[in-house]
């Protein structure tokens, strides 16, 4: 076959739709081989462009290499909040920081301004952070009231009087690897604010000359405040700046402390001021809340924490006979009725779940009678027996029911037991009875 004739075939093979099908796959090749040259293009392209410069920073790589206090780290700065947001050094000390001269880099001509003094330190950070203008174009929320603030605190008193000891900003902040107060790395993170302050109040050599207390800490690490912030994590519980202020911190007086706890315990503040200790603690010049609760080492309070058994509040100022001891009595009397109730109640109940017998109705009521439980455990804060009895009985109510459903649960669960015994049995007998039935008729075959 001639050269024609096998092209003739081939053409005959493929046909009109093979004719498309080869079109299409040759489009298809030229389309690829196309991109494939713009891409290289553009790779070529780019790679001849010339990288953006790094901004040269002399101040780092000179003070990477002194050391302390001279010591800067370039990792920190690089994570810290002001180099995050642009903030350079030549942003707080001036100066050239692309000149590799030490003399240019310096320059007072170019700004440069040495280390400030420990008294000038706030001032220093205030420059930026009480300029609302200038704070604006970082973060709009944040407050610039800092510096203000911290010039009517015990440690900006002191400072302005002369005492170099007392916290400035870095003292709390740090210097060149700021972090911002929700980096859980940062020295005002809320889980680390209480051993930021204890650096300084904890230290009883440090703190001698101010003659107070340094077991704070101490107390603290005990509290269920910390308890709850750092052992469980919740950020909203209280820390030293929670309740002394943060750049305004002064130690509340006796007269504000109750405001200061309210903060939080805004109901159990509502019942203090409405019962009679409100007045009968002004005219002692005794502190509200403290003087039950103490301050630093708060503990969880329980149901002993009030009565005139061994270990309770009450009788530190209540003696045997008067009004306030026998009612501190009874209130601790109900609180334990109730909570022995409860407890009562919510066995019968796992019994009978254990049983097989479905009792959820009964267990969510029981919720009711803790709530009503927490209700009177919070109302003894006005140190009125009506409150305690009114929310006690209401729990009393739901006890003896949900006791009753127990009760009728197990009963239903003893009834199951029987009938299945029975049944049991009754079966037995039944299999009994045939296999004697088989085994008479296999011993008298009929013939």
């Amino acid at each position: 076959m001639n050269e024609n004739g096998r092209r003739f075939s081939l053409q005959s093979k493929v046909g009109s739709g093979g004719k498309r099908k080869l079109a299409g796959r040759g489009r298809a090749q030229r389309e690829a081989i196309s991109f494939a040259f713009l891409f290289c293009g553009i790779l070529l392209l780019f790679s001849a462009a010339p990288l953006p410069a790094q901004t040269k920073n002399s101040c780092l790589a000179c003070h990477s290499q002194l050391p302390d206090p001279f010591h800067v780290d370039p990792g920190e700065f690089e994570q810290s909040i002001h180099a995050q947001k642009g903030i350079t050094c030549v942003t707080c000390h001036g100066g050239d920081s692309t000149s590799d001269d030490l003399a240019k880099a310096m320059s007072p001509a170019k700004g440069f301004k040495s280390i400030p003094a420990r008294a000038q330190i706030p001032a220093f950070c205030g420059k930026c952070h009480a300029d609302a203008a200038y704070m604006r174009g970082f973060n709009p929320s944040l407050r610039t009231d800092q510096y203000s603030q911290y010039l009517t605190s015990v440690h900006g008193q002191l400072l302005a009087k002369g005492d170099d000891k007392v916290a400035v900003c870095i003292n709390c902040h740090g210097v060149h690897g700021i972090l911002p107060p929700d980096d859980p790395r940062s020295s005002v993170y809320p889980a680390n604010v209480a051993q930021t302050c204890g650096k300084c109040h904890a230290d009883a050599d440090y703190m001698k000359p101010y003659k107070i207390p340094t077991n704070q800490l101490a107390l603290y690490n005990t509290s269920v405040h910390h308890a709850e912030l750092v052992d469980k994590g919740d950020l909203s519980a209280p820390t030293c700046s929670t309740c002394h202020g943060s750049h305004g911190a002064a130690p509340p007086g006796v007269q504000s402390v109750v405001n200061v706890c309210s903060t939080c315990h805004v109901f159990q503040a509502q019942l203090f001021d409405s019962g009679p200790h409100h007045d009968a603690f002004n005219s002692l010049g005794l502190p509200g809340c403290v003087t039950c609760h103490t301050n630093h080492g708060i503990q969880h309070p329980t149901d002993a924490f009030i009565g005139v058994d061994q270990g309770a509040v009450c009788i530190k100022c209540h003696s045997t006979g008067e009004p306030g001891y026998d009612a501190a009595s009874q209130i601790h009397a109900q609180l334990v009725k109730l909570d022995t109730s409860i407890a009562r109640s919510r066995d019968i109940l796992n019994r009978a779940e254990q049983a097989g017998v479905e009792v959820g109705p009964a267990t969510l009521d029981l919720d009711q009678a803790r709530d009503d439980l927490t209700k009177a455990r919070v109302s003894i804060h006005s140190v009125e027996l009506k409150p305690v009895d009114e929310n006690v009985n209401a729990g009393l109510k739901v006890t003896e029911a949900t006791y009753k459903a127990g009760q009728d649960a197990l009963g239903e669960a003893t009834y199951r037991r029987k009938g299945l015994f029975i049944s049991l049995a009754i079966s037995l007998i039944v299999l009994l009875g045939i296999a004697l039935l088989i085994r008479r008729i296999e011993s008298h075959p009929q013939e």
